[in-house]
């Protein structure tokens, strides 16, 4: 049976010999089990309640179970030992067990969604925007900036291009982070980090993405700024007057560099180097 091994328990009444199921221990004194065969909903409660036994012996603190959703029969019996969810994605559920009769420690579950907003400025002082088909923009004529989540494992600066593309096919070259917006409870319990990123168009010609764009042009960037659901919106309005200030040159974003971590894991740092003495470079590690 994947994901099990032979071992002797002891209980007040006799020895008997039991599956365990096997996990990985990770570097916080827990282990993680990930479950790949199908197996009966009894029979898994089981080795669970048996196997927490010999991890509490042996001084384990939590527990993480990765339940594929082909084997959602055994949700129930993990609940039932104690497991809680911590995190769904569309093929897995992720289940977590704090063992010691304490408080746990496990981190949560992600906090924030992370999104995007593309301020495309051509040279002409024109800003590419759009009128969206659904959400709450729909059937109000507001002109907005493209916008869009940021995909896991995908850079801020390639989501922003990669949006731009999908809802006009422009073509761009990523420039700055200009500010980050921070609001909370967005996403339902989750915040919501949204970069407002400087894009250089590559191409003019526009060919809108039908199924969720209603409308999309260049226009110019004052007449975005000045429209009335723009000036009535402080967040909508601090935007667009630090789109301005970087239109007229007297304000200044973030650049990226291309870094790795200890680990050799690539990395992406977002930095203002206007004062910078000497610039960084690529060899340096985040």
């Amino acid at each position: 049976m994947s994901g099990s091994t032979g071992s002797m328990m002891v209980d007040e009444d006799h020895v008997q010999q039991i599956e365990l199921l096997t996990g990985t221990p990770d570097s916080f004194g827990g282990v993680s089990v990930e479950i790949k065969n199908p197996m009966d909903s009894n029979l898994f409660g089981d080795l669970l309640r048996a196997s927490i036994s010999q991890w509490r012996q042996k001084g384990t603190r939590g527990v993480w179970i990765k339940l594929p959703i082909q084997h959602a029969n055994l949700v129930e019996a993990a609940v039932k030992q104690g497991f809680w969810y911590h995190h769904a994605e569309p093929d897995y559920l992720m289940l977590a067990h704090w063992i010691p009769n304490t408080a746990h420690s496990l981190p949560a579950n992600a906090s924030h969604r992370i999104g995007i907003c593309a301020f495309v400025i051509n040279s002409k002082g024109e800003v590419l925007v759009v009128q969206e088909k659904n959400g709450i923009f729909k059937g109000t004529g507001v002109w907005k900036l493209p916008t869009g989540v940021v995909n896991e494992g995908e850079d801020i600066c390639t989501a922003a291009m990669r949006e731009v593309d999908e809802e006009t096919r422009v073509k761009t070259e990523f420039l700055e982070v200009l500010a980050f917006r921070q609001s909370h409870k967005s996403f339902y319990t989750k915040s919501d980090l949204m970069f407002v990123c400087m894009l250089r168009p590559l191409s003019s010609e526009i060919q809108k993405q039908d199924e969720e764009i209603e409308a999309a042009q260049w226009i110019p960037i004052e007449e975005y700024a000045a429209q009335p659901f723009v000036k009535k919106n402080p967040a909508f309005d601090s935007i667009a007057n630090v789109c301005l200030a970087k239109k007229d040159m007297k304000y200044t974003g973030f650049s990226t560099l291309a870094t790795t971590t200890r680990s050799g894991k690539t990395s992406t740092l977002y930095f203002n180097n206007q004062d910078l003495k000497q610039p960084l470079s690529s060899d340096n590690q985040a």
